[in-house]
């Protein structure tokens, strides 16, 4: 572990290997009964590494989830980590009507907070769906009481991204002039370039040695908190296989899967990890940006 007090995030979006954007054109959400679910017993493979090396992180909970395992959503709340929403359906935002969005966005957060009987204050969207054509999530968020949001990657992605987005924690300003801090995903730049350094498929695919140093280089030598991230399904090499997926789809998903757990604890030993709202609290936040400035990427002229 680094010797320095920055706190880094660490962070679980908790859904099963079929709730994944890479299938969903091959399973669809009337259909994920049919599927053996791996979501108890992977998380509580994490909650035991965590407790091991105590450490409180952040649960970003999908409400489909939450509605059919409400013992583990208690179980990861009793054990002192930080419950976030992670939407209900799993669905690109950008995808949905702001209505559908609202709905389902309130459905999962008080579902959380009623099994949890905590208020449930952060969100992060499946997919990190929050881009340039789906900002109006933001100014719903703001509506239904989230006061933080981990969403946004500043980098350029088929799925997702805001490129040119800042790096580093900032306010969004919405439209009825409420603030959300927004904890940009993590990315280090090198030759100009923003790379994706924040975990996931990203931490699976690259060897560890490189996304350690991806992550040092982001955080600016440890002195910038970042954040990392990974799903349940991704330390579970067992995991049933999915038929008829691209190529490309089975590559990003089942590439290392056996590998992510050893470079987990590795990830733990050599860095400072917390919460979102721990790190959060470290950060003096002064950036601040309209949802109208992300949407042009034009600097606020103070």
């Amino acid at each position: 572990m680094s010797q320095t007090a920055i706190t880094h995030a660490m962070t679980v979006d908790v859904e099963d290997y079929y709730h994944v954007a890479a299938f969903a054109k091959v399973i669809k959400p009337s259909e994920w009964n049919n599927w053996p679910s791996r979501v108890e017993q992977n998380t509580e493979r994490l909650l035991q590494l965590f407790a091991d090396h105590n450490i409180k992180i952040t649960f970003f909970i999908l409400g489909w989830v939450a509605e059919k395992y409400p013992q583990l959503v208690k179980t990861i709340h009793q054990q002192g980590h930080e419950i976030a929403s992670h939407g209900f359906s799993h669905q690109l935002i950008y995808n949905q009507t702001p209505e559908v969005f609202r709905a389902e966005t309130a459905k999962s957060k008080q579902l959380l907070e009623d099994l949890t009987q905590t208020p449930v204050t952060g969100y992060r969207a499946a997919s990190y769906s929050i881009t340039r054509k789906s900002l109006w999530a933001l100014d719903i968020l703001a509506e239904l009481g989230f006061t933080w949001d981990s969403s946004i990657f500043p980098t350029r992605h088929d799925n997702y991204g805001i490129p040119g987005s800042p790096e580093e924690p900032y306010q969004i300003i919405t439209t009825n002039g409420t603030k959300l801090l927004e904890f940009p995903l993590t990315t280090a730049k090198v030759l100009g370039q923003r790379i994706p350094a924040a975990g996931g498929g990203y931490f699976r695919q690259y060897p560890y040695a490189l996304s350690k140093w991806l992550f040092a280089r982001a955080s600016l030598n440890q002195t910038k908190p970042q954040i990392f991230y990974l799903h349940p399904w991704e330390i579970d090499p067992d995991q049933p296989r999915v038929p008829n997926a691209s190529w490309f789809s089975n590559f990003r998903h089942y590439t290392n899967l056996k590998r992510c757990l050893p470079r987990l604890e590795h990830m733990i030993r050599d860095f400072q990890f917390g919460t979102m709202s721990e790190s959060l609290g470290t950060i003096d936040i002064s950036q601040k940006l309209s949802i109208a400035e992300l949407a042009t990427g034009l600097p606020r002229q103070n």
